[in-house]
């Protein structure tokens, strides 16, 4: 049995581990009740890693994304989904692969991660040292705080489609009190149902989506202008360079499965059914509604109101929910770590402490309620950095010796022939993103949260909300 296997299993009873000494009941009762929790709660395959990355990959933004293609166009809307996909899936590769190289040098130091779950940061800090942990840790618990605000934003703008007596400030509170349960769930161990509904709930509004579009037809004078100013395409790239960059929790599934080895291809598999579900439903609410979602970043604000709508609103509404704890979980073990929490065996307890975190993203939500330009504006400023570029780079200077090559984990994969074409992909990457999503991406982005700002202001108490109707006077 290899390192990994080991490591990996090891890990997993450690997590796993249920005290079966209690009084009362037979044994074979108590068995079943542990077979059954553990068959909802304590999960750790490669089919739920999968169902962790497709879940957290998707979930608001396949309501933005038609208004993306309405800036970008449909040809460009549609490449792009694909480039960004594989360049996502990619570098999700190189993060598994230097986690693997951390914990193999790690545990052949002796050390244990009894209890402790191994993060991002942490794994710079091994393999690159201090100054490479900092800055993982700046932009990612950056980037997992704005994914959680952009989460929390986006219940507010859905369930308003529902129910507008409120105005979607009001929901962003009560919203924002729901989600603080998510301080309740240990670890992506505890996912394990959560992921597979809300990848279904996922699926039914994606083909919803595609499939009331198509019912309801073309718009009367639909038109399909594309990218009419640069600002507003490269506003659209960055967005979707947002949406294929949800591999900010890597590591953290990656720990919390028994065998951490098997991951390297999951987010690559993940990607390719989340094309089934975003190329679609974007494509063809774009054709049928054009250029109206230029100012209407919810594709749900358009489409027509049936039971089939309200019904998908309420299961993406649960969905952005599970999305929230995703990328908020990590964030709760940074604090516990800071705070000297994160080994307390006590799940009350750390959800106590863990409920801190959720108050900056309260306050931000209510600051910035722009639903679709703040997911632009965080994937050209945050996402550029902390799950493209800084992945590579680190790769690039984990092994640019010939003996951490020679010593390395993980070689370099079947379909790349060399150390050299993995250096000149990794180098394309960083190339790629540092110009087109940092640099042109950062620069429209912001143009048009400027602009979202001095139109609506901040603390928008209902952003992009129709006026009330005037009584008429007679």
């Amino acid at each position: 049995m290899s390192t990994h296997e080991q490591a990996g299993e090891a890990t997993a009873s450690n997590f796993n581990q249920t005290n079966h000494n209690g009084s009362g009941g037979s044994k074979k009762e108590e068995d079943a009740v542990v077979s059954f929790k553990d068959a909802l709660w304590n999960g750790g395959s490669a089919y739920d890693a999968w169902f962790s990355c497709a879940s957290n990959q998707v979930a608001t933004v396949l309501l933005t994304l038609p208004y993306s293609i309405s800036q970008l166009g449909m040809l460009s809307g549609i490449l792009l989904q694909v480039f960004y996909g594989l360049m996502g899936s990619w570098t999700a590769y190189i993060i598994a692969v230097l986690y693997l190289e951390y914990r193999s040098r790690k545990e052949k130091e002796g050390v244990t991660f009894t209890n402790h779950v191994i993060q991002w940061f942490e794994v710079l800090d091994g393999l690159l040292g201090p100054y490479w942990k900092a800055l993982g840790l700046v932009f990612n618990c950056t980037f997992l705080l704005f994914g959680c605000v952009i989460q929390l934003i986006a219940c507010a703008s859905t369930i308003y489609y529902i129910n507008d007596q409120l105005d979607k400030r009001t929901w962003t509170y009560i919203f924002g009190a729901c989600c603080a349960t998510t301080a309740f769930i240990p670890s992506f161990h505890n996912y394990r149902i959560w992921s597979f509904l809300g990848l279904g709930m996922t699926t039914y509004t994606a083909w919803y989506m595609t499939i009331a579009a198509l019912v309801h037809g073309q718009a009367p004078d639909v038109v399909h202008t594309g990218p009419k100013k640069l600002v507003l395409y490269f506003t659209g790239a960055t967005n979707i360079l947002y949406t294929f960059g949800g591999h900010a929790v890597t590591v953290e599934i990656m720990h919390a499965m028994w065998k951490p080895q098997k991951f390297k291809y999951i987010y690559l598999w993940a990607t390719v059914y989340v094309f089934t579900l975003t190329l679609p439903s974007s494509s063809v609410v774009y054709w049928a509604f054009g250029d109206q979602l230029l100012n209407h970043s919810n594709a749900f604000s358009l489409l027509p109101k049936t039971r089939w709508r309200d019904a998908a609103v309420i299961l993406i509404l649960i969905h952005q929910f599970i999305t929230f704890g995703f990328a908020c979980t990590p964030l709760y073990f940074v604090w516990e770590k800071v705070i000297g929490m994160h080994e307390s065996k006590s799940v009350c307890l750390r959800a106590l402490a863990r409920l801190p975190v959720v108050i900056p993203i309260w306050f931000f939500a209510i600051i910035f309620p722009f639903f679709g330009p703040i997911n632009s504006a965080v994937g050209a400023l945050l996402v550029s950095f902390t799950v493209y570029i800084i992945p590579a780079v680190a790769h690039m200077l984990t092994f640019r010796k010939a003996s951490a090559r020679q010593n390395a984990v993980e070689k370099p994969p079947s379909f790349m022939p060399s150390w050299t074409a993995m250096y000149a992909l990794n180098t394309f990457v960083v190339i790629w993103v540092l110009i087109v999503g940092f640099g042109f991406g950062g620069w429209a982005s912001i143009i048009n949260f400027v602009k979202q700002v001095d139109t609506f202001g901040l603390f928008a108490k209902c952003y992009q909300c129709k006026p009330p109707a005037h009584p008429t006077t007679h």
